[in-house]
């Protein structure tokens, strides 16, 4: 007698593409750190404008990946848009921010540092309460 057995194929719980968004919108996050690490240290000691002028351009290059993968994320997997165009929001107001990085302007460039953080938190967060997806 011959017998078959019945194979169902591999499932795993996790999706390379939500932990792409979840990484990259955490690393967001710590750079925003970063930043604000590297501005409170500009003024009592003259601090690393340098180092804070470098953490900018990292944020672009994070924050741009972050809005990619999020906006791969719904377009691929169906996920809500809303944190695709928040991450993109992000990405766009980086480079306000970096225009408005003068000590003159810093009544801009103060606030909107706080608008960053709020949409790069709130992208960071909402990717974590995404359940990973049964991928086949």
């Amino acid at each position: 007698m011959a017998s078959t057995t019945a194979t169902t194929p591999a499932t795993r719980t996790s999706d390379s593409l939500l932990t792409a968004v979840r990484v990259l919108a955490v690393l967001t996050v710590v750079n925003l750190l970063w930043q604000y690490v590297t501005a409170g240290q500009l003024f009592p000691r003259g601090g690393p404008e340098d180092l804070h002028s470098a953490g900018a351009i990292v944020l672009h290059v994070l924050s741009g990946f972050t809005a990619l993968a999020a906006l791969a994320y719904w377009r691929l997997r169906g996920a809500p848009l809303w944190p695709g165009v928040l991450a993109a929001v992000v990405f766009v107001l980086s480079f306000v921010q970096a225009w408005f990085g003068d000590r003159s302007t810093l009544y801009i460039h103060v606030p909107g540092a706080m608008i960053l953080t709020i949409g790069a938190v709130w992208v960071a967060a909402w990717s974590f309460s995404r359940p990973a997806a049964v991928v086949r």
